[in-house]
Order: C-alpha cells, then sequence, then structure tokens
C-alpha cells in the first residue's frame, strides 16, 4: 500500500482506463449477484435472459460473463506503455524495468494462491496453485518483456505466434487414451499436462480453469492489450481516428474468432486461440467506446463511481475472503430490510453491500491509498 499523489497519478493515466476496469469489476463487486437475484425473484423471461449471461459456460462456447477476466488482463496490458513504457523514457534501464515487472508477477501468483487457500497452511497436495491472480501475473509478467525487448513489429509477430502455435500443439496432440486433436476436458493436450506437472490439487481434478499450459494463449491477450496501448500513444492519429481504427481491429478480431470457433471452438476454460481473438474483439469495441465518450469528448464525471473502482481492483478482488461484507451488511442495514420485506429485501440487501464496498474504496481514494503490485 502507498500514498502517490493522486492528482499526479490519474493524469498519467487514461481517464476510460480506470473507469473501464471499474466497469470489468463492478460486476463481480456483487452487480451479477444482483441480476441473479433479480431474475429469481421476478421471474421475468428477460431478466433471466439477463442473469444466463453472467454464468460461466461449462465448456464450450461463450457468455458475457467470460469476458470478464480476459478483459482485465488486456487492460493491464494497455497500461504498459504508459507505466512501463514512461520509465523506459525517463531513462530507466531495461534490466531494472524487467526486475520489477518479474517481482509484480510473482507477487500476483503469491497473491493468487492466498486468495485460494487463505493464510492456513496446508500439504502441498491439497492446495491449489493455480488462480486468476496467478494467470495475470505471469501473462503480464512474460507479455511485458516481449514488449521491452522487442519492437512493436515483433510484438505482432509474438501474439500471432503464440496462439496459432497453441493451436497447433492442441490439434496434433491429447492426452494418452484419447484421439489426436481431442478437445474435450479430459482429452486436450493442455488439461493432460496441467494434471502431469502441476503440484497440488486443480479446480476440476482433472482440469484447472485457470491452469498452466494454457497461460501461453493467455500471454497473447496481454500482448494484445500492449498493442492497442502503443496504438493510444500515438501522436499522428488524432482521438476519433483512434477509436475508429480499435473499432475495426475489434470486428476484425470477432469474425477471426467465429472462423476459428469452427475448427478450435471458443472455450475460457482452454484459453483457446478462437476464444482469445473474441475477447479481444470485445474488449477493444468496449475501450473504444470508453475512449470515445471519456478522452475524445470529455465525458468523464458519470464514470467515477467506476473509476474509484478501478484504481483498487486487485484489492476489492482480494477482500472478500478478509472481510465479511455480509456481516457489514446486516449490522448495518437488518432494519431497512425488515421494513422493505422479504421480497424485496433479497434484492436490496445487494445494493447495499455494493455500496459499501464503493464507500469503502471511496474512503481509500479520497486518502489517496492504493494497492499498486
Amino acid at each position: 500500500m502507498n500514498n502517490p499523489d493522486n492528482n499526479q497519478f490519474i493524469s498519467q493515466r487514461l481517464h476510460s482506463l480506470d473507469a473501464l476496469r471499474g466497469f470489468d469489476m463492478f460486476w463481480i463487486l456483487g452487480a451479477d449477484e444482483l441480476l441473479h437475484k433479480i431474475a429469481e425473484q421476478s421471474q421475468s423471461p428477460f431478466w433471466q435472459g439477463l442473469a444466463h449471461q453472467f454464468k460461466h459456460v461449462k465448456w464450450d462456447g461463450f457468455r458475457i460473463y467470460d469476458l470478464i477476466f480476459p478483459l482485465f488482463l488486456f487492460l493491464a496490458g494497455v497500461s504498459t506503455p504508459f507505466s512501463i513504457g514512461r520509465s523506459l523514457e525517463q531513462g530507466k534501464s531495461k534490466a531494472e524495468l524487467v526486475k520489477k515487472v518479474v517481482q509484480r508477477g510473482l507477487t500476483l501468483v503469491i497473491l493468487g494462491i492466498i486468495y485460494n487457500e487463505g493464510l492456513e497452511l496446508k500439504p502441498i497436495a491439497e492446495i491449489r496453485f493455480s488462480s486468476v491472480l496467478g494467470r495475470i501475473g505471469i501473462a503480464y509478467m512474460l507479455a511485458n518483456i516481449i514488449y521491452l525487448y522487442t519492437k512493436e513489429r515483433a510484438q505482432i509477430i509474438w501474439f500471432a505466434s503464440l496462439l496459432i502455435g497453441y493451436w497447433l500443439i492442441l490439434k496434433f496432440t491429447s492426452a494418452p487414451g484419447f484421439p489426436m486433436g481431442d478437445l474435450s476436458e479430459p482429452g486436450n493436450f493442455a488439461s493432460y499436462v496441467d494434471r502431469s506437472i502441476l503440484p497440488g490439487r486443480l479446480s476440476r481434478g482433472i482440469h484447472d480453469t485457470v491452469g498452466f499450459f494454457n497461460n501461453i494463449p493467455a500471454i497473447s491477450t496481454a500482448l494484445a492489450g500492449i498493442l492497442t496501448g502503443i496504438f493510444l500513444k500515438k501522436q499522428q492519429y488524432n482521438g476519433l481516428e483512434k477509436v475508429k481504427w480499435m473499432v475495426y481491429a475489434g470486428i476484425a478480431s470477432l469474425i477471426i474468432a467465429q472462423i476459428w470457433n469452427l475448427d478450435f471452438p471458443i472455450n475460457k476454460n482452454m484459453w483457446s486461440s478462437s476464444f482469445v481473438m473474441q475477447t479481444t474483439g470485445l474488449s477493444l469495441l468496449l475501450l473504444a467506446l470508453f475512449y470515445y465518450i471519456m478522452d475524445v469528448k470529455g465525458y468523464q464525471k458519470w464514470a467515477f463511481f467506476f473509476q474509484v473502482i478501478g484504481m483498487n481492483s486487485i484489492l476489492i478482488y482480494l477482500s472478500g475472503h478478509f472481510i465479511d461484507w455480509d456481516y457489514t451488511n446486516n449490522a448495518l442495514f437488518t432494519w431497512l430490510f425488515q421494513i422493505f420485506g422479504e421480497s424485496y429485501s433479497v434484492c436490496l440487501s445487494v445494493v447495499c453491500v455494493i455500496l459499501i464496498k464503493w464507500v469503502f474504496l471511496r474512503f481509500l481514494y479520497d486518502k489517496k491509498v492504493f494497492l499498486r503490485v
């Protein structure tokens, strides 16, 4: 935790970047649960259909909820040219920056294990080492090393090569006893590698939803963000032109994803190459929208709610394992739930938890306290 000068810290970032990150985190802050509660109470086909989009697909396929994680990783990449790139411009050596990047990556891996297991001491066989934060750490670390030691054209080659290479590996291999190219949960090569080399337990026994081998294409997700950040820093394009090119690139990525899906299904759990293109396309379109509204047109006040969340996104993600938000909610608002009755209080309770978390983040924001890994 540190106390940077808030105005200087924010001015060095895209306004849209923190707002979109906050919008992304808003859904796992409690907004997803609110949708499910509304659907449950109303029994409305509209709300049930919308809530259905906020459940992860078990294997092949895609729902909006599957975008949250890769969007966060993409945005971490977008910030790289504005943070690491600025450090290079200020004369810091690549070796010094690599050390900093590796420290950040390993810290996220450790935080991910703590998120899975808390601070309880367990036998290695019972520990889950893979995690969402671990994937962000590994992909961020390796993508940033590529950024530091290669030019933009080479980064594009890395992006494509990792996706194509991963696709070919899974296409021409499989777990023992399965036909070549088997992409089922027990039969795909990535899950087999994880079962063979990862210590501890996997989230699904035979497969981990954020395993080790499929960090390969996740690096491309981070690289897509880095390439976008490089483009946004270019002076030869005005803001509107940048928006247009992000929209074009987003649409092209979605088209490639649908074509690739015919041979390599869109699959979050394998982090398939088509999944990377699908989520990169959607991430580009969302960033283009936020960038246009906030950085081109200058409408920024409306997004303050999301910016507060985005500035401490990792902290609020970790907080659920260390802070009993429901206890605080019941202590403060039981009287309110009693007034509104059971049918309304189910949804109202979720709204109150979201507001409590936001007020907590706003307090830290005002005090200029940010968890920066």
